[in-house]
């Protein structure tokens, strides 16, 4: 399987940066780095805090990715704490859903055997040892593989090549002109942020010594020239001269053994610090406890106390934006800001001087706690996915606040209720994050209390979905011990679920139709809807499991109708497939098929591989049955390439995990494919599959071909939409909701937006509008050529 091949998409991770699109010069070091990237797979950027390593890293990434036929990936490490997390972070900037029982490392390394392909590891220097190993590991298992690292120190192993990135060109006073003095690096950067703050700022004979003198003094370091820059919002530029004149007398009447450079970024982050209100200084020394990005909601809660009030924090942060201390971004979450890693180390540095740091660490850890407590509460419901996407976007803050938690004896319970709070986090492909994190909080908080109990419940299921069945019997055990002594109904029924998931594992249906059908009775009372749809989803497949195909019919619609009723789709998908293979058991192909498709296309709009996996593997059983043997094959091969072929896994998923008492029918239904096609046909069937795009292959499992293979009359456009996606679009076009869109063509409302969420995505638009922008245009393109 390949993933497309448009290059424009094929930075990851949180892609490159806005700053690239500022880049300013570099054409020497750009061609360098090329040159070592060109004869060495391990390329390290050292250089002091501010020089611009990550720019310029990711301006080179960006500028070779067409060399990378598999995608280049940007992994930041600047706000990870734990190392331990190293792997786990990487295969999460890589999309890689980890969901295998493999070590982390040992995955990723699969993962990226046969692939060509660049990393871009930004921010190196805290976590040395660990990317050492880490790029050792990946470069001796992948050799078309190549790393490129920031850091403030090399790695020190074998054929890593390094270049020291300088500061940005000077001007050495043999400029003619005011066009040639401006020309400088330095001199641009100046300029471009000067105009960011006055529209109207140019480079004058006037000014031009006075810009140079400044340019020197600041030694060409970007982020020095920044955030000076910033400052002619109030200063002209002979007084910016000026103040940087005296700020560096007094710098320099200190240690003599700082480096120069070094003294240059003090000197303009401790000038930046004095320039703020003193309210300010306060929250950028607070604010500093979040590891990437912070929500205004965030800094609201963590941050107002002693000094701060909450109704503030929002002129503050505008303060500390407009003085370039903070950055702002916008992505799903809104807008969010971000401390540059060299200013969130100065206002730690704050933050330990003023004997604050223990008590915004807890506040840090209660916000998270509480977010992680009030998701789950909310998960079952039409937020669903929209809670899930945040948890994933805060997971540097989920990880720095269970750090913290674990690491505080007073605090380990908290850690533990937060870690068993992301049980659905964990399955959306942090799975061996998942267990690390249960584990090392039930080692830290031995009491048998509810937090520990409700741990001990979720790593068990997570252990089932690792396929480590066999230690999950004992943590059920002592959780069944704790629900039993606090009365907790909501622990003993996840108890009897969890039971029945293992018999149904174990293949013992009748003992887990029992524990089912008690946990279905369990989750009635204690309202925990979660709970309850999970139990009606076992309790299906229990039933079909052991040929009760009539009652389980019945238990999963009636699942689907809980689902309905809250507005949940999660869970909604699982049970439609699911009532899928009971149908498809008792020869309804037709019913059975309808049901996976509307599956496959919600789980298609998330990105869900689990749910994409399970769904093509039904609709491989069904084409069997119905003797559509060379579709079977097809996809099956889409679903076992997945395990075979490490690059297609972030697109569809490498297992049906936690549907392992399943896999007799897949094995089944291979074996009847193999024995209809022959030997040689089958296989062959299997590896072209295995070579399609993504989008294709789930396009063929619709029994949809993408537009663009249809043709137009012109023959000269195509869509990267299929059919059934262009006919939504044509309706978003035509001013239609998506409620009018599913009544139109006769699907449920949740599939019209799945369809919806998957046209912008693959368009890479963020508004119906610009999908009515797009599709009417496109189609009135004939007409104009004629």
């Amino acid at each position: 399987m390949t993933v497309g091949n448009d290059t424009s998409t094929r930075w990851r991770g949180n892609g490159p940066p806005a700053e690239v699109t500022s880049f300013v010069g570099r054409r020497r070091e750009m061609a360098d780095v090329k040159c070592l990237l060109s004869r060495s797979r391990l390329v390290t950027l050292t250089g002091v805090g501010g020089v611009g390593k990550t720019r310029l890293a990711c301006k080179i990434a960006t500028e070779v990715r067409r060399a990378y036929a598999d995608g280049v990936w940007l992994v930041e490490l600047a706000g990870l704490e734990n190392p331990e997390l190293l792997a786990h972070t990487v295969c999460e900037a890589l999309g890689i859903e980890d969901q295998s029982p493999r070590r982390t490392l040992d995955a990723l390394a699969d993962h990226l055997r046969d692939m060509t392909a660049l990393i871009v590891l930004d921010n190196c220097e805290h976590l040395l040892q660990e990317c050492a190993e880490l790029a050792e590991t990946l470069l001796r298992s992948a050799p078309r593989l190549r790393i490129l690292t920031t850091s403030r120190q090399v790695l020190g192993i074998t054929g890593e090549q390094t270049l020291t990135v300088p500061a940005l060109s000077l001007p050495n006073g043999d400029a003619k002109s005011v066009e040639a003095f401006a020309g400088y690096d330095a001199v641009r950067l100046f300029a471009e942020r000067a105009q960011a703050v006055l529209p109207d700022f140019t480079v004058t004979e006037d000014n031009r010594e006075a810009v140079e003198r400044i340019c020197l003094r600041l030694d060409g370091i970007p982020l020095a020239i920044e955030l000076a820059a910033v400052r002619l919002r109030a200063l002209s530029v002979q007084q910016l001269l000026e103040r940087l004149d005296d700020r560096f007398r007094l710098l320099e009447s200190g240690s003599k053994t700082v480096l120069p450079r070094h003294r240059t970024l003090a000197a303009l982050i401790d000038w930046s610090y004095a320039l703020c209100t003193p309210q300010e200084r306060l929250l950028w020394a607070r604010a500093s406890v979040f590891a990437g990005c912070v929500q205004l909601e965030a800094a609201e809660a963590v941050c107002s106390m002693d000094g701060i009030a909450r109704e503030d924090v929002l002129d503050l942060v505008c303060g500390l934006v407009d003085k370039s201390v903070l950055v702002r971004e916008e992505d799903f979450l809104g807008i969010r800001y971000r401390l540059p890693e060299s200013l969130r180390e100065y206002g730690r540095d704050r933050l330990a001087e003023s004997g604050e740091g223990a008590v915004v660490h807890r506040r840090h850890c209660e916000f998270f706690r509480r977010l992680c407590s009030d998701s789950y509460d909310r998960l079952f419901g039409p937020d669903e996915v929209a809670l899930l996407t945040r948890l994933k976007l805060e997971n540097p803050n989920l990880r720095s606040a269970l750090d913290h938690c674990f690491a505080e004896p007073g605090l380990t319970a908290n850690g533990l209720q937060m870690a068993a709070d992301l049980r659905n986090h964990w399955l959306s492909g942090h799975l061996g994050e998942g267990r690390q994190r249960l584990e090392q909080g039930l080692a830290a908080h031995r009491t048998p209390d509810e937090a520990r109990g409700r741990a001990l419940v979720v790593d068990s299921w997570l252990a089932v979905v690792d396929d480590k069945t066999d230690v999950a019997d004992a943590m059920l055990d002592e959780a069944q011990e704790i629900g039993e002594r606090l009365r907790h109904a909501v622990i003993l029924a996840d108890v009897a679920l969890q039971r029945g998931l293992l018999a149904l594992v174990r293949g013992d249906a009748a003992t887990a139709t029992a524990l089912c059908e008690s946990a279905v009775g369990r989750h009635r009372t204690t309202g925990d809807l979660m709970g309850l749809a999970r139990a009606f989803l076992w309790l299906n497949s229990a039933l079909t499991m052991g040929g009760d195909l009539t009652r389980a019919i019945a238990v999963a619609e009636e699942g689907i109708a809980l689902c309905d009723a809250h507005g949940e789709g999660l869970h909604r998908a699982f049970l439609m497939t699911m009532l899928g293979v009971t149908l498809w058991r008792g020869g309804d192909t037709v019913r059975a098929s309808e049901l996976a498709k509307e599956g496959l296309a919600f789980h298609r709009s998330l990105a869900n591989s689990r749910g994409i996996g399970f769904a093509l593997a039904l609709l491989a059983w069904i084409a069997a049955a119905e003797g559509r043997y060379e579709r079977a094959a097809r996809l099956l091969g889409t679903v076992e390439s997945c395990s075979q072929e490490p690059r297609s896994r972030r697109a569809i998923g490498a297992q049906v995990a936690g549907y392992r008492h399943l896999h007799v029918y897949h094995d089944q239904a291979k074996a009847a494919i193999r024995r209809a096609l022959g030997d040689a046909a089958f296989e062959a069937m299997i590896r072209q599959s295995a070579k399609r795009d993504v989008d294709r292959a789930l396009a063929d499992a619709m029994e949809e071909s993408p537009a663009g293979e249809l043709g137009d009359e012109d023959g000269e456009r195509s869509s990267p939409l299929t059919p059934r996606e262009t006919e939504v679009a044509r309706l978003v076009g035509r001013g239609l909701t998506n409620k009018d869109i599913a009544a139109e063509l006769v699907i449920s409302q949740r599939t019209a937006e799945g369809h919806v969420e998957h046209i912008l995505t693959k368009l890479g638009f963020g508004s119906r509008t610009q999908i009515a922008v797009w599709i009417n245009s496109d189609e009135a393109e004939p007409a104009d050529r004629s």
